[in-house]
């Protein structure tokens, strides 16, 4: 018997894989600024030490009871500069450098009022004060976020708030971690105002 048997086939098998991998973060920044009235000299004294030496919240100080209550500015908002994330990112690695830590760390404001820019290295104004922390800041190591916070008593920095920042020295030589720029109020001799940022990334 004679068989013929021809078996034929084709195939074509395409896969086409597309893949987009991204990171993707968010860094959230906010300003908060306590305004405290003109008050006595020994108010201002016991308020400053209350939120300076011993780390007191805003919120703890109200409760006191003895103090009229402060106004409250909230800004969201503002921009890395940077000679702040290239610090971050050395730090971060193992490198060396000065932190925003409590004993370098100084929240700066100035009457700047020059549009942020990321190259910038410093206040861009020409009345400018840099005050160090309060005791107990920054607060860090939780939800992803760190909080710097300084009180500006009734003799300090008392001209127009266009401008503001966190540096980790006491002047515009040192490394600024960034820079907001929005009229924040004129402070007037007498007065205690407190300001705080928190960054968080998530």
């Amino acid at each position: 018997m004679y068989r013929n048997t021809r078996e034929s086939g084709r195939g074509h098998d395409t896969t086409a894989v597309a893949m987009k991998i991204e990171d993707c973060g968010k860094v959230k920044s906010e300003w908060r600024i306590w305004k405290y009235p003109r008050m006595e000299s020994w108010a201002q004294k016991q308020l400053h030490f209350l939120h300076h030496a011993l780390g007191w919240s805003v919120e703890k100080v109200k409760e006191l009871g003895i103090f009229e209550k402060p106004s409250l500015l909230w800004i969201p908002g503002n921009i890395l500069l940077n000679e702040g994330i290239n610090l971050l990112w050395t730090l971060a690695c193992g490198g060396s450098g000065t932190p925003w830590n409590n004993a370098n760390a100084y929240i700066g404001v100035g009457d700047g009022d020059t549009a942020e820019s990321a190259t910038q290295t410093g206040l861009q104004g020409t009345n400018k004060a840099y005050k160090a922390m309060d005791s107990g800041y920054p607060q860090y190591g939780s939800n992803q976020q760190a909080r710097w916070q300084s009180t500006f008593g009734g003799t300090e920095a008392n001209f127009t708030w266009n401008e503001i920042t966190v540096a980790n020295g006491s002047s515009d030589t040192a490394v600024n971690l960034n820079r907001k720029v929005q009229n924040l109020g004129t402070k007037a001799s007498g007065t205690t105002w407190i300001a705080q940022l928190t960054i968080t990334i998530s």
